[in-house]
């Protein structure tokens, strides 16, 4: 099967515009993201999916590969839907173009259930959260799994509610689980995106992803080895800045 990542960027982010070119180090936070998922050996190609020439001039100057899309999507997997109708794949990686941590492994380690056969159409990935700030911050997805790690919904808000105030034994204790941007789709369902209305649990959350759910699909849901931090705002950036500098990076020295 041929696998292709298309990264979906657009200019007129409401929280933070133009924010896939701000600079962080000596880079445009849209290179991180491309060169991150270059790296996943199993993917055959990598595509940015943009509205904006400056975006895509930006690409192309760094030697990446992108590709002019309507400027009328919804979301951002209605552009990856434009983009990906004209690649040969039969899996799709949408990698989303704020996620400049993004790790190949996660790619790898998302992609390979339907290499194997995994029947449902969608798979993604999740972390632990252990930090009260984001539990409690919207604009870190949080998600609760069944037990054959399918998910059973996504939210900005901590869900499980705890009733106990924190007071539950170490056996009784749930970990809170945060959703990390990136998806994989079999092609034959995300061409058919389109197709599906938007959803009252998606519009009222404002998560994408809850389409698919409220349509009747399953989400198969991996816990991941790897944090990811997405950018939402400008003080992301200096975050993600520090994390590079205190921490290093095993793939750009």
């Amino acid at each position: 099967m041929r696998v292709a990542a298309v990264i979906p960027v657009r200019y007129a982010a409401t929280r933070f515009p133009g924010k896939a070119l701000a600079p962080i180090l000596d880079k445009p936070m849209i290179q991180w993201v491309y060169e991150r998922t270059s790296q996943a050996e199993i993917l055959d190609e990598v595509l940015v999916a943009t509205d904006d020439e400056r975006i895509l001039r930006t690409v192309e100057d760094f030697g990446g590969r992108a590709i002019l899309t309507s400027t009328h999507h919804r979301s951002g997997t209605d552009r990856v839907v434009e983009a990906a109708a004209g690649l040969s794949a039969e899996i799709v990686v949408n990698v989303q173009g704020d996620e400049p941590l993004i790790r190949p492994e996660m790619i790898t380690q998302a992609v390979t259930p339907l290499l194997k056969g995994e029947e449902c159409p969608v798979v993604t990935l999740k972390y632990p959260i252990d930090r009260r700030n984001e539990l409690d911050n919207p604009n870190v997805v949080k998600v609760v799994n069944d037990k054959h790690d399918y998910a059973l919904y996504f939210s900005r808000h901590p869900i499980p509610y705890d009733r106990s105030g924190g007071k539950n034994n170490e056996e009784s204790r749930i970990t809170y689980w945060k959703h990390i941007g990136l998806y994989v789709y079999r092609w034959d369902f995300l061409k058919n995106w389109p197709n599906l209305k938007p959803s009252a649990l998606e519009q009222q959350e404002q998560l994408e992803q809850l389409r698919v759910l409220e349509n009747g699909y399953k989400i198969k849901v991996l816990p991941s080895h790897y944090d990811s931090w997405g950018v939402d705002t400008p003080a992301d950036i200096d975050r993600i800045y520090n994390i590079l500098q205190g921490l290093g990076d095993p793939y750009f020295s």
